[in-house]
């Protein structure tokens, strides 16, 4: 297997188009993109939901929810760690 992305590296539209394309998440459960790319929640939204994915599916379309994950090494926290931020 080749190395793996891991999710923080991915941009919004990038990691929107893989939700929706690569796993099937249904454009009407997020907001649209025009309205979240630009913003530091829309990405948190975004990461947040490969979350809900099981790593063995993450690594088949060649991601990983963080760095370590990549190196072979579980991560230090076993999550991402998805930024809070208050509305």
């Amino acid at each position: 297997m080749g190395k793996l992305t891991p999710i923080v590296e991915l941009g919004v539209a990038e990691a929107y188009e893989i939700l929706t394309e690569q796993f099937g998440l249904e454009p009407d459960s997020l907001p649209p993109l025009e309205a979240i790319e630009n913003e530091d929640w829309g990405r948190d939204l975004l990461l947040s939901r490969f979350l809900e994915i099981p790593a063995q599916t993450l690594a088949a379309a060649g991601i990983c929810l963080d760095e370590h994950e990549d190196r072979g090494r579980p991560s230090p926290t076993g999550t991402l760690a998805v930024r809070a931020h208050s509305l």
